[in-house]
């Protein structure tokens, strides 16, 4: 895989420096949220060299040619997540805690957008904004 995000780098006109791999390596391994201070710091591991500024940088031209999309943080922290496929969450509008969970039930909603729009659906993003369990108040039983 790490290839083919190399090839749509070049696609896209962009070198492919040995730091700028040592990003994509890392995007490609982890599928958590990859925040630019844990890229950097798993990256170091692969290239040294590897700063900080270049991390940023590459994580901008993810998002721009579509690899990644960012998420915003309450914290206002960015972290950043593959783009294929589906993605769904649930944050805490309080502490800004964020559950990540499998069960989709937009495939259905997709299928009919897709008919409805003539529109070919390839990710989505799913965000439900509340409370979580230890920061909604008390409920008397």
């Amino acid at each position: 895989m790490t290839e083919q995000l190399m090839e749509r780098l070049r696609f896209a006109g962009y070198k492919v420096t040995p730091a700028r791999r040592a990003v994509l390596q890392v995007v490609e391994n982890e599928h958590a949220h990859l925040n630019p201070a844990d890229v950097w710091k798993r990256g170091q591991q692969i290239y040294p060299a590897l700063g900080r500024a270049t991390v940023y940088r590459t994580l901008e031209i993810l998002t721009r040619i579509g690899v990644l999309r960012p998420i915003y943080a309450e914290s206002g922290s960015t972290c950043y997540i593959r783009i294929e496929g589906g993605h769904h969450h649930l944050i805490c509008k309080d502490c800004g805690a964020v559950i990540e969970f499998d069960e989709c039930i937009s495939d259905d909603l997709a299928t009919v957008l897709e008919d409805r729009f003539s529109f070919e659906i390839h990710s989505h993003l799913l965000e439900f904004y509340g409370s979580c369990q230890n920061c909604r108040p008390s409920r008397p039983s």
